[in-house]
């Protein structure tokens, strides 16, 4: 019988973990590499509480809307193992949010809340319907749990991967003018040494720890999608950092009503697993669904396993 402990938020969590599990992880099928991405990228202007902001997206497939936002310091190419599987039944958008990737800063200031509203403003300016699926990754989670309790009526449903938010959610004061600070000096840190730590096990296993479980088990192609992106270009990765620590919207999420499906990594070691059971006891009838052996990047370290679940949850009726 699985042992079970509490977490701060006063959930039960399992103890200790699974044994590693390696079967898939970090299987590529491969089909992102075999893409012209170039000729997917588009362009749209948004109009939001963020001002007038050009945003960069991909798009790709027919069918049913489902709609990808990364997480803090990530890109659309967070997705890139899993727009050319999911895009084989769907109309599959995937973007930069502002002051991410491609995508310049904004003119407004950057809060969880403005973000919220951005998406909104983003969805209608791209013509995704109320049929959509959103599916938001960490900081991507978060927001899409903003949009969905200010329009509940705006997408059929959601799927939160290692959602922020929950764990953030005490940081205040102190602690969080520290962690801004920290997160700040790591910015160039990180850019100017991205190339070496992906030639070096040791490196590379270092400065993926946090979010992946076993970094050398990834594709050096992936990792360089991942890193590059989130060191060259995050200009947004300090006041969205800032904005995420201390935010509290855990009330809020007693409100979404549409169906929820909550995946996450049982060794995410950034966003511990502990609030994914915090937020499947927040939202009604939500599904949850712990990936084992796996960390923060759900979707680069178990794609295959990602997108079979992703799939099915976005083709069961409403």
């Amino acid at each position: 019988m699985t042992e079970l402990v509490s977490d701060n938020d006063g959930l039960l969590n399992e103890a200790p973990p699974p044994a590693p599990v390696h079967d898939d992880y970090g299987v590529s099928d491969g089909r992102w590499l075999e893409i012209n991405w170039a000729e997917r990228i588009r362009e749209v202007t948004v109009d939001s509480v963020l001002g007038r902001t050009p945003v960069s997206y991909v798009d790709q497939g027919e069918g049913p809307p489902i709609l990808l936002v990364h997480g803090l310091g990530g890109s659309w190419r967070n997705w890139l193992e899993n727009i050319p599987a999911l895009s084989d039944d769907h109309r599959v958008v995937a973007l930069d949010l502002p002051g991410f990737g491609l995508s310049p800063m904004p003119e407004g200031e950057i809060s969880m809340p403005a973000f919220g509203d951005f998406l909104l403003s983003f969805v209608d300016a791209v013509g995704l319907g109320p049929e959509t699926f959103l599916v938001g990754h960490s900081m991507g989670g978060f927001i899409s749990t903003e949009a969905v309790t200010s329009r509940p009526e705006r997408f059929a449903r959601m799927s939160l991967v290692s959602a922020a938010g929950i764990s953030f959610a005490r940081i205040s004061g102190t602690r969080k003018s520290v962690t801004a600070v920290i997160v700040k000096a790591m910015i160039p840190i990180a850019a100017s040494r991205a190339e070496r730590n992906l030639s070096r096990k040791r490196l590379r296993t270092a400065s993926f720890a946090g979010v992946i479980a076993h970094p050398s088990m990834i594709g050096h192609e992936i990792l360089w999608e991942l890193g590059t992106y989130a060191a060259l270009r995050s200009p947004a990765l300090f006041p969205a950092a800032y904005a995420l620590g201390g935010y509290d919207n855990r009330e809020a999420l007693s409100d979404i009503e549409i169906p929820t499906q909550i995946v996450w990594g049982q060794q995410d070691r950034l966003v511990p697993v502990g609030a994914a059971y915090s937020y499947a006891r927040r939202i009604r009838d939500s599904e949850l669904s712990l990936v084992d052996d796996c960390g923060h990047m759900v979707q680069m370290e178990r794609p295959a396993r990602f997108n079979s679940e992703i799939s099915r949850f976005g083709s069961e009726a409403g």
